[in-house]
């Protein structure tokens, strides 16, 4: 039995769940989101709180009983709220700067990094070392994250790369030299 599927999802107002055959549609206030809909699991919707329950108990069904429910909390915090995933540039001479829809960063390279703004996630760079990607789908925004992150990973001697706001780097100590 899966003991997050089982918890109740608060909808709050302003947001609507429509079930069709094989997907579950998530409005609101900054969009519609879609997550997948398994068969044999059924979702009941009284007031305000949605639950997710098993048709059968034994169908082996437990694990997409979680996912189900947790991609429908997703939907439904992207549609009200967002995600939000915050990166730093940190070396000398690192920095970000938005023209137009292009994210370009300078990350050592003998070039700049030209990065396209994607048209459903939202890129800004309140200071020179700090990117917010911001959106309504959290894989999405994610996934915008790590590509960014890419052109330059932390590297773990002297931690210089892009990196998330929280993340901690393993740091290695260097040579120790002659003695």
């Amino acid at each position: 039995m899966s003991r997050i599927g089982n918890r109740k999802i608060d909808i709050p107002s302003g947001v609507s769940i429509e079930m069709k055959d094989d997907q579950v549609n998530v409005k609101g206030p900054k969009g519609t989101l879609t997550a997948p809909r398994f068969a044999g699991i059924s979702l009941n919707q009284e007031g305000n709180e949605v639950t997710l329950s098993l048709d059968n108990e034994n169908s082996g069904l437990a694990p997409k009983h979680g996912l189900m429910r947790a991609l429908i909390a997703n939907c439904v915090t992207g549609v009200t709220a967002g995600f939000e995933k915050n990166l730093v540039l940190q070396g000398v001479g690192y920095r970000a700067q938005l023209k137009g829809k292009q994210l370009v960063l300078t990350l050592g390279y003998s070039h700049d990094v030209i990065f396209d703004q994607p048209d459903d996630i939202k890129i800004e760079v309140p200071e020179p070392t700090k990117v917010k990607v911001t959106g309504i789908d959290k894989q999405r925004v994610g996934q915008v994250a790590a590509q960014i992150r890419s052109f330059r990973k932390p590297e773990p001697y002297k931690g210089k790369g892009v990196r998330y706001e929280n993340e901690q780097i393993r740091r290695k100590a260097g040579k120790a030299g002659k003695k």
